[in-house]
């Protein structure tokens, strides 16, 4: 009875308790809006083209349980792919940009605007517009994005750092700058390329319509790996806030984690724009949401933002292609370029200079 009451009083065991209802209810959110965004599309039962085939909720569910449909192969095949693909790339950007944020140790940190996604989207880029590859395409395609995805932030991130300190203004800058240049590489290769721009242009604006079990079968394992290894460290980013000589202080070794943190950023965004193309600024709102949510102890911070970030790209998805017929990435910059502006608009007021 005394230990009870004891925990009972105990702020720190509430406020843990909080948070863990939170990852649940987070959890329980994730599966409503796997379920539901499997109800929306044009044969329905929810956004249903008028006058044409639709299918009923009841319908929907005997699909889903195994039963013989004539709409079975779109249920299964196109629709229930696609939701598993956003969820496993929303996941992953939203890992991705948290890790950054706590390795650069600043908030605005995100794979698309320190143009990791544009590194990774010349090595994927290459790989379809060159045929590199051939019938391994699948599996070469996501290699090449990694490559180009590590060697760009490992890039920015000597550029943002002077004498050992990482300045906020420099690192973005330098972010935008190697972006910039990257983006006009695809765009020559492109070029080059001509007949096959208008493909490859949808696909650079983020996009899920050539989903698939195999590329679900593939993203899903550097993504899980990834995840887990970013909370495995929660502790180790939590220090590494405190600043690198705290954590040297503490037993730490801040170089060898933010070398792991950034290679499994560098990982789990290449995998993300090999098959989907640039989807920005997931990495960037998704964390913020989280941490209003569970707090910064990254131990909570990760999960959260990987179910956080599988729920927004859900839903941004299903928007996308049921609503307003424009790619998933456009949808996401409409949220996160305003957002964004905030931020940096914030920053500014609270004298952040870096």
């Amino acid at each position: 009875m005394n230990q009870e009451n004891a925990e009972r009083s105990d702020p720190f065991i509430r406020i843990k308790r909080r948070r863990t209802l939170y990852l649940l209810a987070l959890l329980a959110l994730l599966t409503c809006t796997i379920f539901i965004c499997i109800l929306i599309g044009e044969i329905g039962p929810i956004g249903a083209i008028p006058g044409g085939d639709h299918i009923s909720i009841g319908d929907a569910v005997n699909i889903l349980l195994g039963q013989s449909h004539q709409y079975s192969n779109i249920i299964w095949n196109i629709r229930v792919p696609r939701i598993f693909l956003a969820g496993f790339v929303g996941a992953g950007l939203a890992a991705a940009g948290m890790a950054m944020q706590a390795v650069f140790r600043n908030s605005m940190a995100d794979p698309f605007i320190i143009g990791v996604s544009s590194g990774a989207a010349v090595g994927a880029a290459a790989v379809s517009l060159f045929g590199i590859g051939g019938m391994f395409m699948l599996f070469t395609q996501p290699i090449l994005a990694f490559i180009g995805a590590l060697v760009t932030v490992f890039v920015v991130y000597r550029l943002g750092t002077i004498k050992g300190h990482v300045y906020v203004d420099t690192l973005l800058l330098s972010g935008v700058a190697v972006a910039a240049f990257l983006g006009a590489i695809t765009s020559f290769m492109i070029y080059v390329q001509q007949q096959q721009f208008h493909q490859l242009a949808h696909w650079l604006l983020g996009s899920l319509q050539s989903a698939s079990w195999t590329e679900v079968e593939i993203i899903a394992l550097p993504i899980v790996a990834g995840g887990i290894v970013i909370y495995l460290y929660g502790r180790e980013l939590n220090v590494l806030l405190l600043g690198e000589e705290a954590a040297h202080n503490l037993g730490g070794n801040p170089e060898f984690l933010k070398k792991v943190m950034l290679a499994v950023a560098a990982i789990m965004t290449s995998v993300a724009v090999a098959f989907t193309g640039i989807i920005g600024f997931v990495g960037l709102m998704v964390p913020h949401m989280m941490r209003l949510i569970v707090g910064s102890d990254h131990r909570l911070l990760a999960p959260a933002s990987v179910l956080g970030g599988a729920i927004f790209l859900i839903w941004a998805d299903a928007i996308s292609r049921s609503f307003v017929s424009l790619p998933v990435g456009v949808i996401t910059a409409l949220f996160g370029g305003p957002f964004f502006l905030f931020l940096l608009r914030s920053r500014r007021l609270r004298g952040e200079g870096r």
